[in-house]
Formats: C-alpha cells, sequence, structure tokens
C-alpha cells in the first residue's frame, strides 16, 4: 500500500480533563472523579489519526519551551508523525481544559499558547505542502496562516481538507481553495451560508454515522454501534482517517472514517484514542 502524503498544518496542545457526573453550572463547585493529562489540539489529534490509519504525515506547528512542549512533541514522534517542521518558541505551550460528565460529553476551552506564533510558512513548510497528496487545516491557529497555506496548496494541486473549528467567519480565499469541507451538524448550520460553495461536503452525525454531499451526489454512512467512554477527540478521528482513505479509496472513505471516529470514543483521551488501521480494518470487516 502506498501511503498519502499528509501535511497537517494545525494546533497542538496538552490536554487536561477532569471528569465528574454532571458539568457543573455558573459559580458552583464539583467534586471530580478523575484528572490527567494527554497530547491534544485538533492539529496534533488528526496528524496522528491519519499517521495511524496509514498516512505518511508531516506536521507544521508550534509548541513552548516548556515540559508539555517535550511531551507534545514526543508523542507525535511516538506516533510516526514527521515533527521536522514542528517549531519549538519561547513561552507556553498550547493547553484545553477539558471536563468529561457520566454521558461521555465534554466541553472544551483552549488556551492558545505557542499556537498563536504560527504566523507564517517557512520555505520547508511551503515545500511540504507542495509536494504532499493532502492539505489538512483545522483553525486553532492563526487564520491567516490557515488561509496562506490553503492557497499554496491549491496553486500545487494538493487537495486542501479544512475541518473549521472553532467556527469562525472565512474569508473568500479560504472558500475558494478548500475542496472538502468537514463539519458536525452545529457546524454545518452555523457555515451554511457557504457550504453549497466547496466541491465535497462531510457532515458528521456523532453515532448517528456521516453524510458526504458532493457535486451531483450523496452518500450516507452509518456508524458501528460501541459503548463510549469518552467522545473527546472522535471528530478529529474521522477527519484523520477520512484524509487517508480519501486517497487510498475515495469510495469507502467515509465509511472508513465513520468506524475510526466510533472506535475512538471507546477510549479515553484524544490523541491517544485513535485506532490503528488494523483496528479500523478489522472493525469494518466484522460489520460488513
Amino acid at each position: 500500500m502506498s501511503q498519502p502524503r499528509i501535511v497537517v498544518v494545525g494546533s497542538v496542545n496538552m490536554d487536561l480533563t477532569s471528569t465528574v457526573s454532571r458539568f457543573p453550572v455558573p459559580g458552583e463547585t464539583l467534586l471530580g472523579t478523575a484528572f490527567a493529562t494527554a497530547a491534544g489540539g485538533k492539529g496534533s489529534n488528526q496528524a496522528i489519526a491519519a499517521a495511524k490509519a496509514g498516512g505518511d504525515v508531516i506536521f507544521i506547528g508550534a509548541v513552548g519551551d516548556d515540559g508539555f512542549g517535550r511531551e507534545l512533541r514526543q508523542t507525535l514522534d511516538s506516533a510516526g508523525v514527521d515533527t521536522t517542521l514542528l517549531r519549538t518558541v519561547n513561552g507556553p505551550s498550547g493547553v484545553a481544559a477539558i471536563t468529561v460528565d457520566a454521558r461521555a460529553e465534554n466541553s472544551i476551552i483552549v488556551v492558545a499558547g505557542a499556537n498563536g506564533s504560527v504566523t507564517e510558512l517557512t520555505d520547508s513548510d511551503l515545500d511540504a505542502i507542495a509536494n504532499a497528496d493532502v492539505l489538512l487545516c483545522q483553525l486553532e491557529i492563526p487564520l491567516a496562516t490557515v488561509v496562506a497555506a490553503a492557497k499554496h496548496a491549491q496553486l500545487n494541486d494538493t487537495t486542501v481538507i479544512l475541518n473549521p473549528s472553532p467556527v469562525q467567519d472565512l474569508p473568500n480565499t479560504l472558500i475558494d481553495a478548500v475542496g472538502i469541507l468537514i463539519v458536525n451538524q452545529t457546524e454545518v448550520e452555523q457555515l451554511s451560508s457557504i457550504t453549497d460553495r466547496v466541491e465535497h461536503l462531510v457532515t458528521t452525525l456523532g453515532a448517528g454515522g456521516a453524510d458526504l454531499r458532493s457535486r451531483g451526489s450523496a452518500v450516507h454512512a452509518d456508524s458501528p454501534k460501541v459503548t463510549p467512554v469518552d467522545t473527546t477527540g472522535a471528530g478529529d478521528a474521522f477527519t484523520g482517517a477520512f484524509a487517508v482513505e480519501w486517497i487510498l479509496d475515495r469510495s469507502r472513505a467515509l465509511h472508513f472514517a465513520c468506524v475510526a471516529g466510533s472506535l475512538a470514543t471507546t477510549v479515553p483521551g484524544a490523541a491517544a484514542s485513535s485506532p490503528t488501521r488494523t483496528a479500523i480494518e478489522d472493525l469494518l470487516e466484522s460489520s460488513a
């Protein structure tokens, strides 16, 4: 199997996860039942997911010169992600404060830290994007950098996949460069004015699977039934797996990604929950 070349330009955070029976109301203090730290950030999560799903992945982003930064780099390295273009800058790494309730639902507060320093692309970054099959982006780093990466990818016939989270107004230059937009049910409503402008629109539906609307066709894929433990990072596992399979076998990319996203909910954490290609293939085969 030839490995798809995936470049991810995005964020990397340390996730600080607290588990509670229910979410607190404003002004309330609750006793949690567990606490854990783990590598996260939508960019890093998707890079790891793509690497574990069979991609040859390069990550472009930044960590701080703190202990978190060293640990975040090591996590990416251990997952098989190329971190040659991951910068280390003065100051703290990005962090995400995550709360998970008894229903496996989550709420997240992200503090950008070093991610905010990714304000320009180097010649090496641009070369990597130009030589990739897919450029995968999110919106947890400065928007101008995402736009620059997408425009360069478009000029070099690299497929641009955008997961526009957290949602914000998107400039026309970015919309015009995007080949595939991957959104959840909330995001598709917030971006309804622009979704018909992209060639391929993927809408994730949680346990309900996902829809793919291409110009002239529509496809739905169901998610396999699993017992969820933590939904954090499930969308990122879906997106990373989809990016890989879109290059390898477009006809089954949606189903492949749904299986990856479902498997991710069965393991606590974000980066660690992304399944291997073998695990995805095994569940695909058993559910066929």
